[in-house]
């Protein structure tokens, strides 16, 4: 069998990078507006903790008289404006929880980008090993062809019996089926990349294109980093609960006009009040337990999570290793294949080897060379999953 070899899958056409598919896919995932979302909710959290008040003023107005007992032009006008206070260590603690809500914002974006980056990463691969399949399906299919070609002429020479012809025509067939599959499915995938990244074509997937993954501290992983944030805004909150153990106090300014009968001037005078509401535990201890449970929850995450990580990191580097073993190994039986098909190619045109010898040989190379390119393929998923492993974007 002639030129069967893993394919080069790399092209001279300018493509875009794996990061910028991330990219493009981050700004169309859920997980964008999420990220987002939490942006806003912590930008209007700091706003409000820099506020002068601890709740929105109010005014009051109020009006009495003497209508409808003795009539007299009687009357008494009143307005009221009720600022909320801050309560001792109250403000602080607000604006610390918000700095701590921004924080967790950007480190929610990174994580989420991580998240993106892994489903692309797959299918990135499994593209490229699509890829592989179908160039080397074209290459099986012309290497039959060509016996198929030589086999009839022999045929016509009389050197060939007719069903010789017919089983060489009979694995071109099976060669052509295997191209359209292989074909089908990878426009398929293309098709879904196109819908995830929004890109036309894919970045280049040879084993250079990967850049070395670089073994990082646990400490750094960004899925760490933001479950650690979330106990510290966990931790933040119950603070905010403990420093708001009441209802905002009011100070009232008040403005008031008296006209004591008709004809009489007007008299004004300026009060002012203030309104301390009682902290009972019918109202704190409700919202002790939802931030304390909060806490607890998320120190919960975090130690599982450390767990899972390290995991997580061992098994792909476990895994990228004997991954590289089983390339070595897919690549030295798909060269020795490769030439023993090419020898018995040469045998069978001088007439020393059977046909049928022929076409094992080269289904044999043909399938090694499938298995080489698949394990390329792996190589290159199991080393970019050890980037993932590691928290580390593209």
């Amino acid at each position: 069998m002639e030129g069967v070899a893993a394919p080069n899958l790399s092209s001279n056409i300018q493509k875009p990078t794996l990061a910028s598919a991330v990219e493009g896919a981050w700004n169309r995932a859920v997980a964008s507006a999420e990220a987002a979302g939490i942006s806003r909710q912590a930008t209007a959290e700091k706003k409000a903790s820099n506020a002068l008040w601890a709740a929105p003023p109010s005014v009051e107005l109020s009006h009495r008289n003497d209508r409808l007992q003795s009539n007299n032009g009687a009357r008494e006008t009143e307005v009221a404006l009720a600022v909320p206070l801050w309560l001792p260590g109250q403000k602080s603690a607000k604006q610390q929880a918000a700095d701590s809500l921004s924080s967790l914002s950007q480190l929610s974006e990174t994580e989420g980008k991580l998240r993106v980056a892994e489903v692309v990463r797959e299918l990135h691969w499994q593209i490229a090993e699509l890829q592989a399949n179908q160039s080397l399906s074209k290459q099986q299919t012309s290497t039959f062809a060509a016996i198929a070609s030589d086999v009839d002429k022999r045929v016509q020479a009389g050197d060939l019996a007719r069903a010789d012809a017919l089983a060489a025509k009979g694995e071109l067939l099976s060669a052509q089926a295997a191209q359209s599959q292989a074909e089908t499915q990878l426009e398929a995938a293309k098709r879904h990349w196109t819908s995830l990244t929004g890109l036309a074509q894919t970045p280049d997937a040879t084993l250079a294109s990967v850049e070395s993954p670089s073994p990082r501290q646990l400490a750094e992983h960004p899925e760490l980093l933001r479950a650690e944030q979330q106990v510290d805004l966990a931790r933040k909150r119950v603070n905010l609960v403990a420093k708001s153990n009441r209802s905002a106090p009011e100070l009232i300014t008040k403005l008031r006009q008296d006209i004591p009968a008709r004809g009489q001037g007007s008299a004004y005078s300026l009060g002012l009040a203030v309104r301390i509401p009682f902290g009972t535990d019918d109202r704190n201890a409700p919202l002790q337990a939802a931030a304390l449970t909060e806490l607890e929850v998320a120190q919960s995450k975090e130690q599982v999570l450390r767990a899972q990580l390290h995991a997580r990191m061992e098994n792909a580097k476990a895994a990228a290793e004997a991954s590289q073993l089983q390339l070595q190994t897919e690549r030295e039986k798909a060269s020795l294949l490769n030439e023993r098909a090419r020898l018995i190619r040469a045998s069978f045109n001088a007439g020393e080897t059977s046909l049928p010898e022929l076409l094992r040989a080269a289904s044999a190379a043909a399938q090694a060379a499938y298995s080489a390119a698949r394990q390329e393929a792996a190589f290159g998923l199991s080393r970019a999953r050890l980037q993932q492993a590691y928290g580390q974007l593209p």
